[in-house]
């Protein structure tokens, strides 16, 4: 009997850690960036060419900074900073910036994209008219 209320205390104890541990991750999974829901096309692509893998360079000679993606995409500083400011992506800064720093999306900014990606439409998609009738002509089945 005794082995068995060790057991159990063991399985509670490693319950309560495994809890412990998910409950950052599922709260920021939860959180939704104050203005997620009205990311602009622009932000949802730089988030995207983000998520695919990112590096901040600064230009030795003109002290430039500019994200470049795998992809090839570039993304100015300016943009960069306001997505850091909304917690939607974090830089190494382990690395040397003339390097590269590796830029990678927080896990709100992997829940933003999702969101809004998720986003429901508030326009239901149009049928064509057929060729040869008049727009105000409903479409007939055959």
């Amino acid at each position: 009997m005794d082995q068995l209320e060790e057991a159990a205390d063991a399985r509670d104890a490693a319950a309560r850690d495994v809890l412990a541990a998910l409950e950052p991750i599922e709260a920021a999974a939860g959180f939704v960036a104050p203005d997620a829901q009205q990311l602009s096309t622009d932000d949802q692509a730089a988030l995207l060419a983000i998520a695919g893998g990112a590096k901040l360079y600064e230009h030795l000679l003109t002290g430039r900074m500019s994200v470049t993606a795998a992809s090839g995409t570039r993304i100015p500083h300016t943009k960069l900073r306001r997505l850091e400011d909304a917690n939607l992506v974090a830089q190494d800064t382990g690395h040397p910036v003339y390097a590269g720093q590796p830029v990678a999306l927080t896990d709100a900014g992997r829940a933003a994209m999702f969101a809004a990606r998720r986003a429901p439409t508030t326009q239901t998609p149009k049928v064509p008219a057929r060729p040869g009738t008049s727009p105000s002509t409903p479409a007939q089945r055959r």
